[in-house]
């Protein structure tokens, strides 16, 4: 066991701002995602690994402190000062170490605690298991994929489907195709017959460049927009649009991991046929029992006569899930150049995000943003100091906007008053305000109450609670 970086008590300085003490044990892809993302936010972060390079690369990319060893170890979460922390992030390749780990912490401290666990079997028991070892979150990144996947395809128009007010809103991503009755509209000027007082236009990406647009904003053809609205007004306004609103039929997915089964599960459960191809003959015998309904084919996914054999080109939908990246991208390009299906790519590295971005892949799927988004959220509540909590929490066009869902648990300046009096940051909107399972689109004289959850979309980030709104 050794220690790597600068102890906890010298990490200072005028780019810190004030923010929790946070172990994360494991550096692997969650964990640098995890390390990046609460570094910037200005956190006090202690990473724990086995591996003494990688622990010592990350700690010289970051201003933070390294202690190489088992993070279920006593010893070693005692040298990484476990006693002072406020949470424990376990996000190593094992779901038992994982569990361990927050056990002892939450035994030694009064830290709060945080376990990646990724096995269906414990994924069936995550209520219980979060009771009994008292846990703020158990987090499975391959089942938040296969939701943001399945959202999709349930509406193969979207290029991405983010979920609110627990799931009765939804924000929709899509690209404005030439010719479309929106392009050199300003939305002002659509006409409810097009787009109801309950669709709410929240951003605009246009040539890299992102708005939050206001009523005089002209729309033009290849500007990519996300909307806020209720499901049933999703299909309403797509439908008025031009645009396909059914669900896929059918799918292929390629490789058989557990995302494939998180997926295949939920896509089984609306009446989707599913066809899954996988290498590993052992493996396709275990899905046969798990997913009876589902036809698995042994064989190489990337083997281009076994694809046209098993139909790629006549699917509706196509999911590359091989668990190597490379393999996903050219699966994808292929899929798109002999079909007209609908096509999500799963990637778990994120350093060529740009790179990736010009092959115009459709729908892409960064399975470690979705997780590290969640507990992002859960700090975020975590450290705000009034009576309010981050329920949902996403970043959007390259992390350029933020939509962000709070719980409104005590009144406070921003309560009992009409949104048109509220002074309000620039390049922000509230986009609905969720109350006793109605869903309200705000007009001016409406008033955020206790007790509702409000959801606002802004290019300002790292807002913790709903003050932040607020042009103080």
């Amino acid at each position: 066991m050794s220690i790597i970086g600068n102890p906890i008590s010298s990490i200072t300085g005028a780019n810190k701002k004030k923010g929790l003490n946070i172990i994360i044990v494991g550096c692997g892809k969650v964990g640098s995602a995890l390390i990046k993302q609460l570094d910037k936010e200005g956190h006090e972060i202690t990473v724990i690994d086995q591996n003494a390079s990688r622990v010592s690369e990350i700690t010289n990319q970051y201003d933070i402190m390294g202690v190489v060893g088992n993070g279920a170890s006593y010893s070693v979460q005692m040298e990484a000062n476990i006693q002072a922390a406020d949470l424990i992030i376990a996000v190593t390749a094992s779901d038992e170490l994982n569990l361990l780990c927050c056990t002892i912490a939450k035994r030694t401290s009064e830290c709060a605690a945080i376990a990646r666990v990724r096995t269906p079997d414990y994924s069936r028991e995550a209520d219980y298991l979060k009771e009994k070892l008292g846990l703020a979150m158990i987090i499975n990144p391959e089942l938040l994929a296969a939701n943001e996947m399945a959202r999709i395809l349930y509406l193969p128009t979207a290029l991405e489907v983010n979920a609110f007010a627990d799931n009765h809103v939804e924000l929709v991503k899509f690209k404005i195709p030439e010719g479309n009755i929106l392009t050199n509209k300003a939305i002002k000027d659509l006409s409810p017959s097009v787009i109801n007082s309950d669709v709410l236009i929240c951003v605009v990406e246009r040539d890299g460049e992102v708005f939050i647009p206001y009523g005089n904003f002209v729309l033009r053809a290849k500007d990519t927009i996300s909307f806020a609205s209720t499901k049933k007004n999703t299909l309403e306004f797509l439908h008025k649009v031009g645009f396909n609103t059914n669900q896929v039929e059918d799918t292929i997915i390629i490789g058989g991991g557990t995302e494939t089964y998180y997926l295949a599960s939920l896509l089984l459960s609306k009446g989707i046929q599913v066809k899954i191809i996988e290498i590993d003959r052992a493996r396709c015998e275990e899905l046969t029992s798990l997913l009876p309904k589902a036809i698995i084919i042994n064989g190489d996914g990337t083997d281009e006569d076994l694809l046209r054999e098993e139909g790629i080109e006549n699917s509706e939908s196509v999911v590359p899930l091989t668990g190597i990246d490379e393999e996903n991208i050219i699966l994808t390009l292929y899929a798109n150049q002999v079909s007209h299906a609908k096509v999500i790519t799963k990637i778990d590295r994120t350093n060529f995000r740009q790179v990736i971005k010009t092959l115009d892949l459709d729908s892409v799927i960064f399975p470690q943003y979705l997780t590290c988004e969640k507990i992002i959220a859960y700090v975020r509540a975590k450290q705000n100091s009034m009576g309010c909590d981050i329920e949902t929490l996403y970043h959007l066009f390259d992390d350029k906007v933020e939509a962000i869902e709070f719980k409104i648990d005590q009144e406070s300046a921003v309560t009992n008053t009409p949104i048109m009096d509220l002074k309000l940051k620039k390049d922000l909107l509230i986009c609905f305000i969720h109350r006793n399972g109605k869903v309200i689109t705000p007009s001016g004289s409406d008033e955020i109450k206790v007790g509702d959850t409000v959801m606002i979309v802004t290019t300002n980030t790292g807002f913790n609670d709903i003050l932040d709104i607020l042009d103080k």
